[in-house]
């Protein structure tokens, strides 16, 4: 079966403090878009690779694959005014009609192939694949009037991206009208009344967002240096 998958780096990284947007900034020298861009690719070396980008970053983009002699084959598609319409420019992109797609937040270069695999493997089979992992603490919801109620963690869990869709039925669910709660692309899936499957994700694969995050980053960097 033919696979796709679309990375989503539209966003300018306010909150990263930095000049240049999160996406493009080295972590243990090379960029992260190419980090994850080179993990899918190591995943499955047949999957067609869709890049979502703001127009304006193009020329920017390419000027750093010619810096860092990243010649890894993938297509640049215009992202939209939202997540959202950036993930159906996607979609419209991608060369097939039959097959699977995973979206994946371009800024998570951290999840592993395994995950990858598996939520190829998955969607296959059920239609969808959303990588999630259990939270580590107490968690209480907060009501409006403020107050808060304690809340059984185990009924709950965090959600990742890749999540991966049998193509015919996410590009249908994305022809709808957004709505503000589509918060990811599951919920996107949901509103048509199609249960997903959720999938094991893993605890590194955070969202690079904030400047700690990149802290993180270069530790798990060292640490796959000394293994």
């Amino acid at each position: 079966m033919q696979k796709a998958a679309i990375l989503v780096a539209g966003g300018k990284g306010t909150r990263m403090g930095t000049q240049i947007s999160k996406q493009y900034i080295p972590i243990g020298g090379t960029p992260v878009l190419m980090r994850t861009l080179e993990t899918f690719h190591q995943a499955d070396s047949e999957i067609q690779l869709v890049l979502v980008l703001p127009k304006d970053d193009f020329e920017y983009w390419e000027s750093l694959c010619s810096k860092y002699d990243f010649t890894l084959q993938h297509q640049l598609v215009a992202g939209g005014e939202t997540r959202f319409q950036s993930v159906r420019n996607g979609l419209h992109a991608i060369a097939f009609e039959e097959g699977l797609v995973a979206i994946h937040d371009g800024v998570r270069p951290f999840v592993k192939t395994e995950v990858i695999r598996e939520s190829f493997a998955q969607a296959e089979l059920t239609g969808s694949a959303i990588a999630v992992v259990p939270l580590k603490d107490s968690l209480r919801e907060v009501t409006e009037e403020g107050n808060s109620n304690f809340r059984e963690r185990h009924r709950y869990r965090l959600v990742q991206t890749p999540q991966t869709f049998q193509l015919e039925k996410i590009k249908k669910a994305f022809l709808t009208a957004e709505r503000p709660e589509f918060t990811d692309d599951a919920t996107v899936y949901e509103y048509q009344g199609w249960q997903v499957t959720l999938i094991e994700g893993n605890p590194e694969n955070i969202k690079l967002t904030a400047p700690e995050d990149l802290d993180f980053a270069e530790y798990l960097l060292s640490k796959r240096s000394h293994r």
